[in-house]
């Protein structure tokens, strides 16, 4: 399929893109920013091409449905998500350093589906009568947003964590944390991000639910999927809850921030492959 194709190329391409940034971060070279901020965006128009031919695709075969529905399909789509955030992020905060980490992610979640042959399944196939229905779009293009921004907050919470480490240590910063931005702005970022994902997420869980009465006849059954999916959602309650009562800033919120994506993998990988559900991706 040439949609199929597409996505390959495109992976190659977030992968340049990833390289450009981590130069960009290592050299601040302006020029280098610039190139990798162009290129992203072309990437990002091409990935954008790739998923609406294969939404085309379908409907030349006769099933005409929204490239959601499967593993390589929603990967794919992780990937745009991680990519759009981030450069619109790019744009708000006039910062290219978080690109080092956000790229890499994109370009990871994009590679497992094109770059792993016999892993997943590039078939395009029909959705079962009783899934044919829009709540498909809204859960899952907000629950997709929501990771994106839960994944470049575990980016940065990391990078938060490797600067304080050497500070706390009482060393003088060298290498690669002498040229992370300061604390205070990736705290902030930290929260930021979060407080993005937070509705999104939310906004997901509701529209799953009413996608659930559609389809089963009830809006919770406590399936795997939506267990788990719950459990990230008070991870990321607890982490605002303590930013706004507490103020919880720093580690602490470095940790839960990575916490809460560890738990969004295992939601979005980890049920699929070691708890049977009737929301399992193939």
């Amino acid at each position: 399929m040439i949609s199929a194709k597409m996505v390959s190329s495109v992976t190659f391409l977030y992968l340049a893109c990833a390289v450009l940034y981590f130069n960009y971060f290592a050299f601040r070279s302006e020029q280098l920013g610039k190139f990798a901020t162009g290129l992203s965006w072309i990437t990002l128009l091409l990935h954008t091409a790739a998923i609406l031919w294969r939404w085309v695709e379908s409907y030349q075969l006769g099933i005409g449905r929204a490239p959601l529905t499967n593993m390589y399909e929603s990967l794919v789509f992780f990937s745009w998500c991680i990519a759009l955030l981030y450069l619109l992020w790019e744009r708000k905060i006039k910062s290219r350093i978080i690109g080092a980490v956000a790229m890499p992610f994109a370009f990871l979640f994009i590679a497992f589906a094109s770059l792993a042959p016999g892993i997943f399944s590039d078939r395009i196939d029909p959705l079962i009568p009783a899934l044919q229905s829009n709540w498909l779009h809204a859960h899952v293009i907000t629950c997709f947003l929501g990771y994106a921004a839960f994944a470049i907050s575990c980016g940065v919470s990391i990078m938060y964590l490797m600067k304080i480490r050497k500070k706390e240590q009482g060393k003088k910063e060298s290498g690669w944390t002498a040229l992370f931005p300061p604390l205070e702005f990736l705290d902030d970022l930290i929260y930021k991000t979060i407080a993005v994902g937070f509705p999104m997420l939310t906004i997901g869980i509701i529209t799953g639910a009413a996608w659930a009465n559609y389809a089963w006849g009830s809006y919770w059954s406590w399936d795997p999927k939506e267990t788990w999916s719950l459990i990230t959602w008070f991870v990321y309650a607890v982490f605002l809850h303590a930013r706004f009562t507490r103020e919880w800033r720093g580690k602490r919120a470095a940790f839960i921030s990575i916490i809460g994506f560890v738990a969004v993998i295992f939601t979005y990988f980890g049920v699929n492959y070691l708890l049977a559900g009737l929301h399992s991706y193939v």
